[in-house]
């Protein structure tokens, strides 16, 4: 499956677009500047994508590279 296909599943189970999820990044404190915040780790963003959007493991891991920098399909 590519990146982009597990986006468009990730926004049809949530209704949430990539943009979505970086302001909840935001939101949660995650970003600095921009980008991930040194030391952050993956463990932590996914356990609470799982938590508040009942996301599954590897979807939760995608949308943890979306916020590392992955763009779109083929990326990654």
């Amino acid at each position: 499956m590519s990146f982009q296909a597990y986006l468009d599943n990730i926004q049809a189970k949530t209704g949430q677009t990539p943009d979505d999820f970086r302001r909840y990044a935001e939101w949660q404190g995650y970003v600095e500047g921009g980008k991930l915040k040194p030391g952050l780790k993956a463990g932590t963003i996914v356990a609470d994508l799982k938590r508040d959007f009942d996301l599954g493991h590897g979807h939760a891991m995608a949308i943890f590279a979306l916020l590392k920098g992955h763009k779109k399909e083929g990326d990654g």
